[in-house]
């Protein structure tokens, strides 16, 4: 079954749609009205004949096919999500289950580049590896003595560089650990492996960026990827976002390359600059497509102590809490979890705000003592269900017992009252927000095991994770997330009902069409 015909009008009335509309006030409907990019009305079929009367619509005959509200992708990497289309794809469900693959796809690369063109890949993850180990650089020189490499873990968070590479950015064996960083070291020579952690800021400040043709051809991929997952908003979430990049992302958006309206956190550098001139950061880009919103903190625990120290955290979030930013502090296990809360506690006690929604991201790793602190503080989670689906094998292999039972707790976040929004985290996994649905829902890996079966929730409210409570964490409900006369007309049509099938069928449902603005931005087969 599909939507037949082209669809070109300012107008649209979407009819014979088994519609979701997110909205308590009015759940279900079978019409949607659209007229300049918002929505207009929504009805069931005995107010229908009455208001097509009325007015001038292009009907769009939706065939019974399921309608949603765009789905809101609340915490990506969008620069290198883009990177990562045009670079190789090192992830093990693309078939990397060797060291060997690895070599093989880079020495394939190599024979294709001019002697001296640096070599990128990223997704690989060790513990899929025959060996379960990482790469190291010798790994890589065998298969390229000439080109400098630099391979990325599928967390972003480590780096492989080979010998040409390493010598290039100045690593040698008497180079010590940047603050927060760690090279690996051969234990016997002091010599670096080529394996680097957290990293990734001195990397970026000796590594050339992309040529901008390569980096265009991997923005316009991402670009059809998200809106083919039915993705009409994002949050772009790197701790690299500066006036720099907010300027090029201005740049994308009026060259209409990158189309779902985009979010953008600020790096501690961005925020900086901000605070100096926020002129700078004004946009010609109307502020529902693109704006600058909150500030992303990274808690690192790479070296064994957590940086930023309590007392460095606890200024840098009541800066931005005094600032009126919305902080988002990447934490992932309890004890950055807590120290995460005890600076929104420590900002709020000193300027106290009601509705301030701070963030923390991913908050994987969540006891129950820790979840009523905090709701009390009014914490939002943000967090990515998907994971659950590709890496749950590796942590019921590799978690210990104490930790799996309080693993990615959704359901005990949402009973506790605490927001949750989902998201992917791409390009750590695809962002196709169904797979994460899926995983809330059946708590199941990507070979069907069980993960924490207890902290299963219901299809609709892990629809609600990528909708109206991914809104609600940008302060958006009153625009997006829900299909609303008023909000905008951002929409999703799936091929099937994911309320109505059997939870395994979920991870097949295909998106028939997303419209973004009132218009059709994709279509499938088209």
């Amino acid at each position: 079954m599909k939507i037949e015909g082209e669809i070109r009008g300012k107008k649209l009335l979407l009819v014979n749609a088994n519609i979701h509309t997110m909205d308590n006030s009015f759940p279900r409907a079978r019409w949607i009205a659209i007229e300049d990019g918002i929505i207009k009305s929504i009805g069931n079929l005995e107010n229908y004949n009455a208001f097509n009367k009325k007015n001038n619509f292009e009907i769009v005959d939706c065939k019974g096919l399921t309608v949603l509200p765009g789905f809101i992708d609340a915490h990506l990497h969008l620069r290198a999500f883009a990177e990562g289309c045009v670079t190789i794809d090192l992830s093990w469900f693309y078939g990397i289950k060797c060291l060997e693959d690895i070599q093989n796809v880079i020495r394939a690369r190599c024979e294709r580049m001019p002697r001296g063109s640096w070599i990128r890949g990223r997704g690989y993850n060790e513990f899929y590896l025959l060996g379960k180990r990482h790469p190291n650089r010798l790994d890589l020189d065998e298969v390229a003595p000439v080109h400098p490499v630099k391979i990325t873990h599928r967390s972003g968070h480590a780096h492989v560089l080979n010998t040409a590479a390493l010598e290039i950015v100045g690593i040698t064996k008497e180079t010590g650990d940047p603050p927060g960083g760690l090279i690996d070291r051969d234990l016997f020579t002091g010599e670096p492996t080529g394996l680097l952690y957290e990293m990734g800021k001195f990397l970026s400040k000796r590594i050339p960026p992309l040529h901008e043709k390569e980096l265009l051809e991997g923005l316009e991929i991402a670009n059809r990827r998200l809106l083919a997952s039915g993705i009409t908003s994002v949050e772009d979430a790197s701790y690299l976002n500066d006036l720099t990049r907010w300027q090029e992302i201005i740049s994308w958006k009026q060259n209409n390359i990158l189309q779902p309206r985009i979010n953008f956190m600020l790096g501690q550098k961005g925020f900086e600059e901000f605070k100096n001139d926020p002129l700078n950061f004004k946009s010609v880009v109307p502020e529902n497509q693109l704006r600058a919103r909150g500030i992303k903190i990274i808690l690192d625990e790479t070296t064994g102590n957590l940086l930023p120290t309590q007392h460095e955290l606890n200024e840098v979030v009541y800066n931005a809490h005094r600032s009126g930013f919305q902080v988002s502090i990447h934490a992932i296990e309890e004890r950055a979890i807590e120290s995460a809360y005890k600076a929104i506690k420590w900002a709020l006690s000193k300027l106290p705000v009601s509705d301030h929604r701070h963030r923390i991201e991913h908050c994987s790793v969540c006891r129950p003592s820790l979840l009523n602190r905090l709701a009390s503080a009014g914490i939002v989670v943000v967090t990515q269900p998907s994971f659950i689906f590709y890496n749950g094998d590796r942590y019921l292999e590799t978690v210990c017992d104490k930790d799996l039972k309080h693993l990615y707790p959704i359901r005990s976040l949402l009973k506790a009252g605490i927001p949750v929004a989902g998201s992917s985290d791409c390009p750590i996994v695809p962002p196709n927000p169904l797979t994460g649905i899926y995983s809330a829902l059946t708590r199941k890996s990507i070979t069907g095991k069980l993960i924490v079966p207890s902290q299963k929730i219901s299809c609709t409210d892990a629809l609600c994770l990528y909708t109206n409570h991914a809104a609600k964490a940008s302060f958006e409900e009153n625009m997006k997330g829900s299909i609303t006369p008023g909000k905008l007309a951002d929409l999703v049509v799936l091929s099937e009902d994911p309320t109505a099938v059997p939870e395994d069928e979920i991870r097949d449902i295909e998106v028939e069409m997303t419209i973004l603005d009132g218009k059709v931005a994709w279509r499938k087969n088209n």
